[in-house]
């Protein structure tokens, strides 16, 4: 790869391995083992292995790799490790790097499985967990110990969108020696840069914009070399959270997309964005690219746009929100989102229900919220929707 190719074209090139037979597409190295020539060459590879040389699909794959190789050049991370899901990149990340006693500061606007890791895994293995607002540095500042070890966040909340400041909270982290850990999923690869930010990890789940066409899960986790290669890498392999060499490939394929979409998707979601507010039937809409959204001036700062998502703020509470989504004939109704086809789901009932009424609440998740992840749909079509389902409400 050449230094000074732009996004696109790494998106298209980075990290191709090409066999004796010059095929385009990259190949699908569907196997879960390999051969060596002779016994010492296996003995060789078992003590450290090439660039090139493979053991075992859960220890590494030449797709996988391509898959690997082609994201860092994108994210400026000196290595990447695939995961089988979003959640094993998440576990993963922080796991491998964490003992009980140690301390971590998170934000409290997370996804609810993410929260689950946080609020529940953690402390069961021993590790105390302080949970902050992550819109507000004091108190990640305030939280911050001699022994915290780790302080982690979505670069923006799922579902409310709230920005945080992650070259503020990447200085209170390294200020005590922590490491900065960030789910960058929302605000996608094309759109923020958090490694140049500031942050020592990010994660993403490649299920949403990465596929971002409904075919498989995977996730990523990206880095300097010596934590992908080392701690992250030896969990990786011995608890089994690798990527199937076949999902690394469909994710592969998809990144050659990935910028053209995302910029259409985030193009569609300021024109619905801006063609709302006011609607009968519209409490409210939360878009980072509006200027009254709190943290607008900081989403200016760090992303490009104001991203995929949305979240609306339905009138009519649970009952309102379940008539909109319901009135809806385009737009479908999932839990997932960064895909090609635009996607609904009510939070509060969904990827949050878990969470008591009064967690929800101070998370700022009502129960006429509804979470829309714009697709690659025509704009005209997704507002004529939008308009007819809210009248609907």
């Amino acid at each position: 790869m050449s230094e000074d190719w732009r996004p696109r074209t790494r998106l298209v090139h980075a990290g191709t391995r090409r066999s004796h037979y010059g095929e385009t597409s990259e190949a699908i190295f569907l196997t879960q083992g390999f051969v060596y020539p002779d016994a010492a060459t296996a003995e060789a590879r078992f003590i450290a292995s090439g660039e090139d040389e493979f053991i075992y699909a859960r220890y590494g794959n030449p797709t996988t790799r391509m898959f690997e190789d082609r994201i860092a050049a994108l994210e400026g991370a000196e290595a990447a490790f695939a995961t089988a899901s979003g959640m094993a990149a998440v576990h993963g990340a922080l796991f491998c790097q964490l003992q009980a006693g140690d301390h971590v500061v998170s934000a409290r606007a997370l996804f609810g499985s993410c929260l689950y890791i946080i609020e529940t895994l953690l402390p069961r293995f021993g590790v105390e967990v302080t949970l902050v607002d992550g819109t507000d540095l004091d108190q990640w500042r305030a939280a911050a110990r001699p022994d915290t070890r780790l302080f982690f966040l979505e670069a923006l909340s799922n579902p409310t969108l709230e920005v945080i400041d992650i070259a503020g909270v990447a200085e209170i982290a390294h200020g005590v020696g922590a490491e900065l850990v960030v789910d960058n999923v929302f605000a996608t690869p094309i759109l923020q840069r958090s490694l140049a930010l500031g942050a020592d990890v990010v994660i993403y789940s490649a299920t949403k914009h990465i596929d971002g066409q409904g075919r498989c899960l995977g996730g990523v986790v990206l880095g300097r070399q010596d934590f992908v290669r080392g701690p992250l890498e030896g969990f990786m392999k011995h608890t089994g959270g690798a990527i199937s060499p076949f999902n690394a490939w469909v994710l592969l394929k998809g990144m050659e997309t990935l910028d053209l979409r995302c910029r259409a998707q985030a193009a569609t979601a300021e024109r619905i964005a801006t063609e709302f507010p006011g609607t009968p039937g519209l409490a409210r809409l939360i878009y980072p690219g509006l200027p009254d959204h709190p943290q607008h001036a900081l989403a200016a700062r760090q992303m490009e746009t104001g991203g995929t998502m949305l979240a609306l703020e339905i009138e009519g509470g649970k009952a309102g929100a379940f008539r909109f989504l319901d009135a809806l004939r385009i737009i479908a109704i999932s839990n997932n989102l960064g895909d090609a086809k635009s996607l609904v789901t009510h939070p509060a009932t969904t990827t949050h229900q878990r969470l008591s009424a009064e967690q929800r609440a101070a998370l700022g998740i009502g129960d006429g919220m509804v979470r829309l992840s714009v697709g690659l749909e025509d704009p005209d079509d997704l507002v004529g929707d939008i308009r007819q389902a809210l009248a609907a409400v």
